[in-house]
């Protein structure tokens, strides 16, 4: 069973979502929090939060700001900052419905978010266990592996301008988050197929392939790995596809082998993209297995 959901971020933004029940749930249920990454969307969740629901966990899935069916302004602007925090608020709207046992919470996080939930699990005890799936780690050392060297060079130019033209009350600048294209300025390379972002559009007609310019200038800002040797005594399962060249496999394994137990790793033979379609049998069912062996 499903149901549409709202809550109150912090600062007043209202985010919506999905809460998931299990069949037959007759109490409070261990409950994953989970969102989507750079600039995604919660439709693309669902099947993770079902495979998730059929162990008999809750889920709560949700829109971040200026996303999908949840408030905020500019739209299309990614804050990862706000993300977290709003994570948090998450947590605690989740933890006050009847429905959920608020001392058996798991958090879920996916590309970007996979950073999140490591600075979240690092900071909030109220979590009891963590996932973080093909994660970002390291904005700089991101940024240094997957731009080139020109590009680069256009973009901080781009990043200034931005700045200057919004002091001057213009709107913000736009990018493209993927193309098809190898030598096109994005906000996420590398290259991706024409394939690719048409069944992004398919599968989650909410979506759209661009992101303030702001956007990329944070992430690339972005630092989540710093956190991961606080997640202790925290239960921490990092699901890492072995051929990532968008969130870097290697930065990733590097930020695993910092955390300290109780940890687990999951590697996936393919790249970034494949824990939600090729492998999306074994990276969900690694994350369902590690929610029910520490909330269950």
């Amino acid at each position: 069973m499903r149901r549409d959901i709202e809550f109150k971020a912090e600062d007043g933004t209202i985010l919506r979502g999905w809460l998931y029940r299990p069949d037959g749930a007759a109490g409070p249920s261990p409950t994953i929090v989970m969102a989507h990454g750079f600039s995604g969307v919660k439709e693309s969740l669902d099947s993770f939060a079902e495979a998730f629901r059929s162990a008999g966990l809750a889920v709560l899935v949700y829109d971040n700001r200026n996303y999908g069916a949840s408030d905020g302004e500019p739209r299309l602007h990614v804050d990862p900052y706000k993300q977290v925090a709003d994570f948090r608020d998450a947590i605690t709207f989740a933890g006050a419905r009847d429905e959920v046992d608020e001392d058996r919470i798991g958090i879920w996080g996916t590309s970007y978010s996979g950073g999140h939930v490591l600075m979240v699990g690092a900071n909030d005890r109220r979590v009891r266990c963590v996932v973080s799936q093909v994660p970002f780690v390291s904005g700089h050392r991101n940024a240094a592996r997957t731009f080139r060297a020109d590009t680069w060079g256009e973009l901080q130019q781009r990043f200034a301008a931005d700045r200057q033209a919004q002091a001057s009350g213009a709107a913000p600048a736009m990018i493209p988050i993927f193309s098809a294209d190898p030598e096109a300025v994005v906000a996420l390379p590398p290259a991706v197929s024409a394939e690719f972002l048409q069944a992004s559009f398919d599968d989650a007609p909410a979506w759209r392939n661009e992101v303030t310019l702001r956007s990329v200038e944070m992430f690339t800002e972005y630092e989540p790995a710093s956190f991961v040797p606080f997640l202790s005594p925290t239960p921490l399962l990092m699901i890492i596809a072995a051929k990532d060249r968008v969130a870097i496999a290697e930065l990733a394994l590097a930020a695993y082998a910092t955390a300290l137990e109780p940890k687990a790793l999951k590697l996936l033979v393919g790249g970034h993209f494949s824990a939600y379609g090729r492998y999306f049998d074994d990276a969900s069912a690694a994350a369902r297995d590690w929610f029910v062996q520490h909330l269950s």
